[in-house]
């Protein structure tokens, strides 16, 4: 499925060929939390990177995550650029040279219509905001950390692979 994105302000215009668009895996970790989830979680889509064209490059910023601080100070930080808008911040994808095939928009940068999932994985609720009340459906499933199975794997289960 081609997915056609963009920033809250129109600077970066992106689109990307999805493999796995449905967006039903919402993340509660602090990272997606902070950078792209306003509603307490984020959500990652599936694509392929290698289809990705983009306007407005410049504007494109990146962030590696903060993944922890120890004893002596010394921070680690993720691999994974998180691909936000410069101008006006949105947050737009995520890319891991680690897995340099995939990349993930953000389903709150797309402007194409999405698929409706028939059920939802919520990950990480271990690490999720304490003002932050899940709404779980009934076939949805729940992992305190990280779920059973990949974004390839759910789509395939579920017979919803484009």
């Amino acid at each position: 499925m081609l997915l056609e994105g963009s920033c809250h302000c129109g600077a970066v215009r992106f689109t990307v060929e999805a493999r796995h668009p449905y967006p039903f895996n919402l993340c509660y970790c602090s990272i997606c939390r902070k950078t792209a989830g306003g509603g307490g979680f984020a959500i990652n889509l599936g694509a392929s990177a290698e289809t990705l064209t983009l306007e407005g490059g410049a504007h494109v910023r990146s962030y590696h995550a903060r993944l922890h601080e120890d004893e002596s100070g010394e921070v680690t930080y993720s691999e994974g650029e998180r691909k936000f808008c410069g101008l006006c911040g949105s947050a737009l994808w995520v890319w891991d040279p680690r897995w340099p095939e995939l990349l993930h928009p953000h389903a709150s940068a797309i402007d194409t219509p999405l698929p409706v999932p028939p059920e939802r994985t919520h990950l990480m609720l271990g690490s999720k905001a304490p003002w932050v009340e899940p709404c779980i459906g009934p076939s949805d499933r729940s992992f305190e950390g990280y779920p059973d199975e990949s974004l390839a794997a759910w789509h395939q289960r579920l017979g919803l692979e484009r």
